[in-house]
């Protein structure tokens, strides 16, 4: 018995031997710079073929001894970048460590469900169509806003930094998190889908900072004098939502009997037209004191606004924007 346990002990030894020589021999041939993705659910199979295929490991048989000696230790699925010669040890090491490449997703101010599901596709995630699905599921906030129809307008503009493998439910998940903190921080105790939807009209309406007050303020007055707010970007909206929009409004778009048309629909339209930052939250929820109804950009190219409380007034700045134009062709 004694032999027998001497001799099971020394087997071990040897297998335990063989696995680490395995573990610890890089593959000389490897030049670096290639990119490994694998799912969740890989088996360690798989993935030692994976490796093998794309020269990261000697064989198979390399990896699956490293595995071996790691074999109660989790791996974190995702995209791995190899950029130099790693023993199995060290690449299995990576991959319990979780050491993924993360892509950078960068959603400017203003930007909607359509333009942000364009940003994700392009760089290789999912398809526009797969995200906008995800992102007309209100779900998400609907203890914040019951009344809401989708996320658009709680999809925070910000740097984001996502995973391979990172499906559209877990962007959304993100970016509503964000606009929770963000909105907490606000101190906020208005409604916040009126505020986001009131937001989103000054953040397509104006870039300009110092504006967005005043220009939230004259949405405000000509909502208290039952004034249709006649905002262009709402008219886009509207034929974005049933893929009519054309790059530019048209007669027919403006003509357009559509809840979003407000040049049709006086009030707000029934949710935001994209996702406003910060500077236009805070914009809806303190606007301007003043008596404008009206305002126009100037032909300047500064992206600024003038301002009028009468129709006559606003006519003249009309003219003198027209005229501007003219002068610049």
């Amino acid at each position: 018995m004694k032999r027998v346990a001497i001799g099971l002990v020394l087997a071990c030894l040897a297998v335990y031997g063989l696995l680490h020589f395995f573990a610890h021999q890089d593959n000389p041939k490897y030049s670096g710079g290639k990119s490994v993705q694998f799912t969740k659910g890989t088996s360690s199979r798989e993935l030692g073929l994976i490796l093998s295929k794309a020269g990261v490991v000697r064989s198979p048989w390399h990896f699956w001894a490293a595995r071996l000696l790691h074999s109660r230790s989790k791996i974190m699925a995702g995209d791995y970048s190899f950029d130099k010669r790693e023993t199995p040890e060290q690449i299995m090491m990576r991959l319990i460590r979780g050491e993924v490449v993360f892509y950078t997703l960068v959603v400017p101010e203003g930007y909607n469900i359509y333009d942000i599901g364009k940003s994700l596709e392009s760089q290789g995630f999912f398809s526009t169509d797969d995200f906008v699905a995800q992102a007309r599921n209100s779900a998400m906030i609907q203890d914040l806003a019951p009344k809401s129809t989708s996320l658009e307008g709680f999809l925070f503009p910000s740097t984001y930094h996502l995973a391979y493998h990172t499906r559209p439910e877990q962007v959304c998940r993100m970016m509503t998190n964000e606009f929770r903190r963000q909105w907490k921080e606000l101190g906020a105790t208005a409604d916040p889908l009126r505020t986001v939807t009131l937001g989103s009209l000054v953040e397509k309406e104006t870039a300009v900072k110092d504006e967005r007050a005043t220009v939230a303020s004259v949405f405000e007055n000509r909502l208290e004098r039952g004034i249709k707010l006649d905002c262009d970007p709402t008219v886009a909206y509207a034929a974005l939502l049933i893929g009519a929009w054309r790059g530019k409004i048209y007669k027919s778009d403006l003509n357009r009997a559509h809840p979003y048309n407000t040049y049709k629909v006086a009030g707000l339209p029934p949710g935001p037209i994209a996702n406003p930052g910060l500077a236009s939250l805070r914009a809806a929820l303190k606007p301007a004191e003043s008596k404008y109804i009206y305002f126009v950009a100037k032909a300047d190219g500064t992206g600024q606004h003038n301002f009028a409380a009468t129709l006559a007034d606003h006519r003249k700045n009309v003219e003198q924007y027209r005229r501007a134009l003219k002068t610049n062709k």
